[in-house]
Protein backbone atom coordinates (compact mmCIF):
# COMPACT_ATOMS: atom_id res chain seq x y z
CA UNK A 1 0.00 0.00 0.00
CA UNK A 2 2.85 2.61 1.00
CA UNK A 3 5.05 1.98 -1.82
CA UNK A 4 3.02 3.03 -4.40
CA UNK A 5 1.19 6.82 -4.65
CA UNK A 6 -0.81 6.22 -7.53
CA UNK A 7 -4.17 7.52 -6.83
CA UNK A 8 -3.37 10.47 -4.36
CA UNK A 9 -3.94 14.02 -5.66
CA UNK A 10 -1.79 15.52 -2.94
CA UNK A 11 1.07 13.56 -0.64
CA UNK A 12 2.19 15.62 2.32
CA UNK A 13 5.25 15.18 4.14
CA UNK A 14 5.31 16.39 7.44
CA UNK A 15 9.21 17.68 7.89
CA UNK A 16 10.84 16.85 11.36
CA UNK A 17 10.11 14.62 14.22
CA UNK A 18 6.58 13.28 14.88
CA UNK A 19 5.67 11.56 17.92
CA UNK A 20 4.22 7.75 16.41
CA UNK A 21 2.45 6.73 18.88
CA UNK A 22 -0.25 9.23 17.82
CA UNK A 23 -3.05 7.71 16.96
CA UNK A 24 -5.77 8.67 14.19
CA UNK A 25 -7.20 12.08 16.28
CA UNK A 26 -4.07 12.63 17.25
CA UNK A 27 -2.09 12.83 13.95
CA UNK A 28 -5.59 14.74 12.54
CA UNK A 29 -5.10 17.45 15.27
CA UNK A 30 -1.24 17.82 14.04
CA UNK A 31 -2.90 18.45 10.45
CA UNK A 32 -4.99 20.62 11.17
CA UNK A 33 -3.70 22.89 13.83
CA UNK A 34 -0.02 22.89 13.25
CA UNK A 35 0.12 22.74 9.65
CA UNK A 36 -3.59 24.09 9.06
CA UNK A 37 -4.58 21.27 6.33
CA UNK A 38 -7.78 20.24 6.53
CA UNK A 39 -7.51 16.39 7.48
CA UNK A 40 -10.76 15.37 5.60
CA UNK A 41 -9.45 16.19 1.99
CA UNK A 42 -9.91 12.73 0.08
CA UNK A 43 -7.62 11.83 -2.25
CA UNK A 44 -4.55 12.82 0.12
CA UNK A 45 -1.97 11.38 1.97
CA UNK A 46 -0.41 12.44 4.98
CA UNK A 47 3.68 10.83 6.01
CA UNK A 48 4.55 11.36 9.44
CA UNK A 49 8.33 9.74 10.99
CA UNK A 50 9.20 9.84 14.19
CA UNK A 51 13.10 9.80 15.85
CA UNK A 52 13.89 6.55 14.36
CA UNK A 53 13.83 7.21 10.44
CA UNK A 54 13.22 3.41 9.97
CA UNK A 55 9.46 3.89 10.72
CA UNK A 56 6.82 5.96 9.12
CA UNK A 57 2.81 6.64 9.15
CA UNK A 58 0.37 7.23 6.86
CA UNK A 59 -2.82 9.43 7.76
CA UNK A 60 -5.49 8.92 4.49
CA UNK A 61 -9.11 9.80 4.50
CA UNK A 62 -11.15 7.78 2.10
CA UNK A 63 -14.46 9.69 2.45
CA UNK A 64 -16.10 7.38 5.34
CA UNK A 65 -13.12 6.90 7.21
CA UNK A 66 -9.53 7.68 7.96
CA UNK A 67 -6.82 4.64 7.08
CA UNK A 68 -3.91 4.80 9.67
CA UNK A 69 -0.65 2.92 7.71
CA UNK A 70 2.55 2.40 9.78
CA UNK A 71 5.49 0.96 8.03
CA UNK A 72 8.78 -0.22 9.58
CA UNK A 73 11.89 -1.13 7.46
CA UNK A 74 13.67 -4.43 8.17
CA UNK A 75 16.51 -3.02 6.59
CA UNK A 76 17.33 0.80 6.16
CA UNK A 77 16.25 4.06 7.17
CA UNK A 78 13.94 7.04 5.45
CA UNK A 79 15.68 9.39 4.60
CA UNK A 80 13.61 12.03 6.55
CA UNK A 81 14.06 16.09 6.33
CA UNK A 82 14.32 17.11 10.02
CA UNK A 83 15.42 20.53 10.01
CA UNK A 84 11.69 21.99 8.63
CA UNK A 85 8.88 21.73 11.23
CA UNK A 86 6.30 22.35 8.50
CA UNK A 87 4.54 20.32 6.27
CA UNK A 88 5.70 20.29 2.36
CA UNK A 89 3.80 18.94 -0.66
CA UNK A 90 6.00 16.55 -2.85
CA UNK A 91 5.49 15.02 -5.88
CA UNK A 92 4.17 11.46 -7.37
CA UNK A 93 8.33 10.73 -8.35
CA UNK A 94 9.53 12.19 -4.97
CA UNK A 95 7.13 9.44 -3.46
CA UNK A 96 8.99 7.00 -5.17
CA UNK A 97 12.23 7.90 -4.45
CA UNK A 98 11.48 8.48 -0.26
CA UNK A 99 10.15 4.73 -0.40
CA UNK A 100 13.63 3.68 -2.08
CA UNK A 101 15.84 5.13 0.44
CA UNK A 102 16.82 8.00 -1.44
CA UNK A 103 17.08 12.20 -0.59
CA UNK A 104 13.84 13.69 -1.43
CA UNK A 105 14.95 17.43 -0.47
CA UNK A 106 18.13 18.28 0.03
CA UNK A 107 19.31 19.59 3.46
CA UNK A 108 22.27 22.07 1.83
CA UNK A 109 21.93 23.93 -1.70
CA UNK A 110 24.99 24.17 -3.70
CA UNK A 111 25.81 27.62 -4.53
CA UNK A 112 27.88 29.17 -7.46
CA UNK A 113 31.06 30.72 -6.73
CA UNK A 114 32.27 33.39 -8.67
CA UNK A 115 36.11 33.54 -9.35
CA UNK A 116 38.00 35.84 -8.02
CA UNK A 117 39.64 38.06 -10.43
CA UNK A 118 43.32 39.43 -9.72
Amino acid sequence: MLREASGFTHIYLACGYTDLRRGIDGLAAIIRNRFEKDPYETGSIFLFCGRRSDRIKALVYEGDGFLLLYKRLSNGRFQWPRSISEVTEISEEQYMWLMDGFEVIRKQTIHQISPKIY
